[in-house]
């Protein structure tokens, strides 16, 4: 159950951290936060402080309540309270909060021990708070001033009755429940949502989210939530009689002391069952902190959740079970025992399988498609923060932020964009805005993240308008770190291909973002354990552009079979354009010797599937075989093979390490999958195919 609850807690806080990042930032862009989202910060700290309160992590509930308490100010104030001059402080200061936070669950997630030190995040809250206030430094917020002493007026309510709000409801809590304080906590934090305004009431003990002592106070004396008006009461009312774990209330009202003798004390409410949903019983009880007073009610219970949280483990136990049913159906529908049988009933109840078995593939796949759009995000404060610590201004553009790919690709991909993304600050754009205009471009630099669909695969690219690639300064790099041979020739393309290789860097000093022996190799080597391929494309003084290309999943794809001598590969059909018949009189011949074929008034490249491979067995007569005209990218080309077997949806499955080791990916093997009669069949990668047919 404490796992239940510790992944519920993780998940809600990075959800409202990556919100919380966005919103900044498109808050920071128009220089002011609009009352929306003034509110909505305000909503997600008390739901942070909530939740971390249940969870006991005090540091970051302290934060939070804080962050809470001035946006309180703010709200109540207005942003007009809040001078243009003091903006950029209160950017700064969230996305310092929202860094500790990120830190903080970081440390969870690798479950090592939360900071101690909140003292300086503190003291910048409190003294902003001041700030906008108009309060000396050393003067309290107005925010921490709720605790006001109590015992100016004792009546039936035992010291609990406040003039201030005179309205009272004072809750026991189930003999035994535990926590009392947090309960407690978390009640009046759902009472807060069912009045009007903070401001409207209060309660006491005033620290039970901060002092665990109270939980005895709670227990001998009750928990009372105090109301200016008794409308309010009956409001909140609703909201006790509803909470969890509530076993008696009454209620009180404040009277001057010469009238308390007077007057009966008060008979309490019937006691209330026990409710099933207590906070540390709930494994989803983080997400619902806010609504807690809300529990028993059946119709908000019953309504239907349009979204729900899946761990994605599930999702590769579903998807690995759906891939084996995928193989058994191909095993069953062509196993050799039905060879030569007539069998109608059998074939058509084949074919009904097949139409659900395809349908299941789609559902399954479709559950793990995420957008990049949150990956794409997460890149705008990186940009942000680097534009102000390296005095650089530049500008993010995201194209094509809905496209969808494989969360666990989506995952993968993180970390090398973000590195790209550095990369083109740090080295691409120009170091001054004068630079830039004496080359004729904006003085703001421009980098653009952008990501679209090509068949079986995703394209993203980060391309900046920066300085572009030096030949001479990256190949003295090379030779100085003996990546190159002092005296050869290198293409433009192999010089590049040095920014991919292990602990390159042409940065001249070591600085925050790049030096530290990890560079494009890390993004090379990510982007290639999930099947990806990484390029790069420059001319000096025009920018650089790095072209990461993404299988869409590594589940189950659509391919067709085909043979050479007695093996069998596997194309994407995403990959194929046409399938044609020509005879070898078709062949044209360059002047390289190279094979051509003209295919829709257009001339191709012949690769032959069995000299590629070096294969002894094959046919060798274009006549005899079939052409699959394919393609990837801007790629186009046609490959020569024996024989077409069929369409086949096929359950992808990785190579071994080992055998990765020998760089076959750069041959176009890319995978295998298990066929119906249990044969191994080889996936062909076309993009590389290619690429090692223009290099050979």
């Amino acid at each position: 159950m404490a796992n239940d609850m510790m992944e519920a807690y993780l998940y809600e806080m990075n959800t409202l951290l990556e919100s919380l990042d966005e919103m900044v930032l498109g808050a920071e862009d128009r220089k002011t936060f609009s009352q929306e989202d003034v509110n909505e910060i305000f909503r997600i700290m008390h739901t942070i402080k909530g939740s971390s309160a249940m969870m006991e992590f005090d540091n970051l509930m302290t934060v939070a309540h804080r962050i809470e308490d001035m946006f309180f100010i703010i709200r109540d104030k207005g942003m007009d309270a809040v001078a243009e001059e003091l903006r950029p402080e209160l950017f700064d200061l969230i996305f310092q909060a929202i860094d500790f936070f990120k830190a903080e669950v970081e440390k969870l997630e690798n479950g090592e021990t939360l900071t101690d030190d909140i003292d300086s995040i503190l003291a910048n809250i409190k003294s902003f708070s001041n700030k906008i206030q108009g309060k000396a430094e050393e003067e309290e917020p107005a925010a921490e001033a709720k605790a006001e002493p109590e015992a100016q007026a004792a009546g039936e309510a035992g010291g609990h009755a406040s003039s201030k709000f005179p309205f009272g409801i004072r809750v026991f809590f189930d003999e035994g429940a535990g926590m009392e304080n947090l309960r407690a906590f978390m009640l009046a934090s759902a009472v807060r949502d069912s009045v009007e305004s903070e401001s409207d009431f209060d309660y006491y003990p005033a620290d039970v989210d901060t002092n665990s002592d109270t939980a005895a106070v709670v227990v001998d004396e009750g928990f009372s939530l105090r109301f200016l008006t008794d409308e309010l009461r009956q409001k909140a009312l609703a909201v006790v009689k509803d909470a969890g774990s509530v076993g008696n209330y009454n209620l009180f009202e404040y009277e001057a002391p010469e009238a308390q003798e007077a007057k009966a004390p008060p008979k309490p409410a019937e006691p209330q069952a026990a409710q099933a949903a207590a906070p540390q019983s709930a494994p989803a009880a983080p997400a619902a902190a806010p609504q807690q007073g809300g529990g028993s009610n059946n119709a908000n219970k019953n309504q239907k959740e349009s979204l729900i949280s899946v761990n994605l483990s599930k999702l590769d136990e579903l998807n690995a079970v759906v891939g084996e049913i995928v193989i058994t159906e191909s095993m069953v529908t062509a196993s050799p025992d039905l060879e030569g049988l007539k069998l109608d009933n059998f074939t058509s109840a084949a074919r009904q399988l097949r139409s659900l078995t395809d349908q299941l593939q789609d559902v399954s796949m479709s559950l793990r498609m995420v957008s990049v759009s949150a990956t794409f995000q997460k890149m705008r404060r990186i940009v942000r923060d680097m534009s102000k610590k390296l005095q650089k201004e530049v500008n993010l553009v995201l194209e094509g932020e809905e496209t969808e790919i494989d969360k666990t690709i989506v995952d993968s991909i993180g970390d090398p964009l973000m590195h790209i993304v550095r990369n083109s600050m740090d080295h691409g754009i120009e170091e001054n805005a004068q630079d830039r205009v004496a080359a004729g471009k904006d003085p703001v630099g421009r980098i653009t993240l952008s990501a679209r669909h090509t068949g079986s695969e995703v394209i993203i690219e980060v391309i900046d308008d920066g300085q572009g690639a030096d030949d001479e300064a990256i190949l003295n790099k090379a030779i100085r770190q003996g990546l190159a041979a002092p005296g050869m020739d290198y293409s433009h393309k192999d010089i590049l291909n040095f920014l991919l290789m292990p602990g390159f860097s042409t940065n001249t000093e070591v600085t925050e973002y790049s030096g530290r022996g990890v560079g494009m190799d890390v993004v090379k080597s990510n982007v290639e354990s999930v099947g990806g391929t990484v390029t790069i494309s420059s001319e000096k003084g025009h920018g650089m552009t790095t072209t990461l290309k993404i299988p869409l999943t590594m589940a189950i794809m659509d391919g067709m079979e085909v043979s050479v001598g007695d093996s069998v590969f596997t194309v994407p059909i995403n990959n194929i354009r046409s399938i044609v018949k020509v005879e070898d009189g078709d062949v044209i011949h360059d002047a390289t010797k190279g094979e051509m074929l003209r295919v829709m008034d257009n001339f191709y490249s012949v690769v032959r599937a069995k000299e590629f491979y070096q294969m002894e067995n094959g046919s060798d007569e274009i006549g005899e075989g079939i052409i699959l005209w394919v393609e990837s990218g801007d790629n186009s080309f046609c490959l020569f093979v024996d024989k077409l077997i069929g369409e086949q949806q096929v359950v992808v499955k990785p190579l071994p390490d080992y055998v990765n080791n020998f760089g076959i990916r750069n041959y176009g093997v890319t995978g295998c999958t298990i066929l119906g009669n249990g044969d191994i069949s080889i996936i062909l990668d076309v993009a590389s195919i290619y690429a090692a047919s223009q290099a050979g």
